[in-house]
C-alpha cells in the first residue's frame, strides 16, 4: 500500500498531531468573551466558545470536563490558555491538560475582571503562539494515526459508494496499526445485531448491545413516535431516498469495512486504551456534537462522507469530506475534498476509491487544508446530558 507515512507534530507524551494549534480555551459560558478577546489581541491562537459549564453534575458534569481536558490534550494543540470564571474548576482542566506534558496555563475572571484576565492570558497566548511556530514536523507511520469517522446528509449514494470508500481505507489502515473510530448510537438502529458480530470477542459486541439498548431506554423509547420523533430519518436523508432508519442504519455499518472488528466501546469523549484497531464511541447522531467527542478522545483527522451534503468542520480536528453525489459535486464543491461519484458510473472501483482518500488524508495530516478549513468551518458543540441543577 503507497502513502504509508505521513509528517505530524510529535508531542510531550509521544502522541503525533497533524495540526499546531494554540487554543483559548473557557471553562464554561461566562468566559467565552474573555476567550474571544484573547484570541483577537494575539494572532495565530484560537478561542473555542461553547454554552455550557455552569451548574451540571454527576455524569452530565464528567463528560463536560472529560470533553474539555480532552480538547486541550488533543496532539493537534501545541498549547492551551484555560480561563474559567472561578478558580478550582479552572484549574481541574489544566491539570487535566497538564499531564500530557504540553504547555498549559489556568486563568480566573473571579476578583480579577475581565480587563486584567484578558490582559495576563494575551501575555501567555503570546508566549504559547511564538512557541509553537517553532515545532517541526517529522516523518511517522500510519500505525501512529488516530482517525475517526461519521456520515451526515446520508442518502442512496451514500451506502452505495461514500461509505464503504470510508470502510475500503478502514481495511487497509487496520492492518498498518492505526486507531480509528466510529460512533453514532441512534443511526445504527436495524443494524445493532451485525454491528454486534463485528466486536473482536463476543463480550466486546455485547458490550456494543448494552450501550446501544441504554441508549434506546434513556432516549428513543420515551419520547419516539412511529418514525423516531420525526429526527431518524432526517428530511434530508428522505429527500435524498432513505425511507427508514434500517436503510440508513446498514448504509452507515459500511464505514467500517469489510473485515475490520472493533476493539472496545468508548463513552463520550473517552480515549481508547486497549491498542490499536477501530474502536465504537457512544455518540450522537448529530454531526458537530459527534465530531466534537472523537476530537476529545485524541483523534486527528476525521472522514465525512456526505449525501446530501453536510458542511461540517472542527476547530481542533481536519474534516476531510466525500461524496458519490454528482449533484452535490457539482452544487456544493466547495465543500468537496474527493469526488467518487466514478463509483457510480463505473469509472473507478472501490479500491481505488479507498486509495484517493488515503491519499487525501495523507496530504490533509501533511498539512493541506480541508475545505471546512479553508471556508471557516469550526463548529464546536458540547454533548449536554441532564437538565442544569
Amino acid at each position: 500500500m503507497a502513502n504509508s507515512s505521513f509528517w505530524g507534530y510529535r508531542r510531550e507524551n509521544n502522541r503525533v498531531g497533524v495540526r499546531n494549534h494554540v487554543v483559548i480555551l473557557p471553562l464554561d459560558d461566562l468566559s467565552n468573551a474573555a476567550c474571544e478577546a484573547v484570541a483577537n489581541n494575539i494572532k495565530g491562537c484560537m478561542a473555542l466558545p461553547h454554552h455550557y459549564g455552569r451548574l451540571q453534575f454527576g455524569e452530565d458534569l464528567e463528560l463536560h470536563f472529560r470533553t474539555l481536558i480532552g480538547t486541550g490534550s488533543n496532539p493537534n494543540v501545541a498549547a492551551v490558555v484555560v480561563i474559567g470564571i472561578e478558580p478550582v474548576w479552572t484549574k481541574r482542566i489544566v491539570d487535566g491538560i497538564a499531564a500530557t506534558g504540553k504547555p498549559v496555563a489556568g486563568f480566573a475572571i473571579e476578583q480579577n475582571g475581565d480587563i486584567s484576565t484578558i490582559a495576563s492570558a494575551s501575555r501567555k497566548a503570546k508566549e504559547f503562539v511564538q512557541w509553537a511556530s517553532e515545532k517541526t514536523r517529522e516523518e511517522c507511520g500510519l500505525d501512529e494515526l488516530w482517525i475517526s469517522t461519521k456520515c451526515g446528509e446520508s442518502d442512496t449514494t451514500s451506502g452505495l459508494a461514500s461509505n464503504p470508500t470510508v470502510g475500503n481505507l478502514i481495511d487497509k489502515v487496520d492492518v498498518q496499526g492505526a486507531t480509528t473510530c466510529f460512533g453514532e448510537t441512534s443511526e445504527l438502529t436495524g443494524a445493532e445485531l451485525e454491528c454486534a458480530q463485528r466486536g473482536v470477542t463476543p463480550e466486546i459486541g455485547q458490550k456494543f448491545l448494552a450501550t446501544w439498548q441504554a441508549y434506546m431506554d434513556e432516549v428513543i423509547e420515551p419520547y419516539k413516535t412511529s418514525d423516531l420523533s420525526d429526527s431518524q430519518p432526517t428530511k434530508g436523508n428522505i429527500e435524498g431516498g432513505l425511507t427508514t432508519i434500517e436503510e440508513k442504519a446498514f448504509g452507515n455499518f459500511e464505514k467500517i469495512g469489510k473485515h475490520t472488528k472493533f476493539v472496545d466501546v468508548l463513552q463520550p469523549a473517552e480515549a481508547p486504551t486497549s491498542g490499536p484497531g477501530l474502536y465504537f464511541m457512544d455518540t450522537s447522531s448529530a454531526a458537530a456534537e459527534c465530531v466534537t467527542l472523537q476530537a476529545a478522545a485524541g483523534f486527528v483527522v476525521h472522514l465525512f462522507p456526505t449525501g446530501q451534503g453536510n458542511i461540517i468542520g472542527n476547530p481542533i480536528e481536519p474534516v476531510i469530506k466525500l461524496t458519490a453525489n454528482p449533484r452535490t459535486v457539482r452544487t456544493m464543491g466547495e465543500h468537496i475534498d474527493v469526488d467518487v461519484s466514478g463509483i457510480l458510473r463505473r469509472e473507478m472501483n472501490m479500491d481505488e476509491a479507498g486509495d484517493a482518500l488515503l491519499d487525501m488524508m495523507i496530504r490533509t495530516c501533511n498539512g493541506r487544508l480541508t475545505a471546512a478549513e479553508a471556508l471557516g468551518h469550526r463548529e464546536f458543540v458540547m454533548t449536554k446530558l441532564y437538565r442544569s441543577a
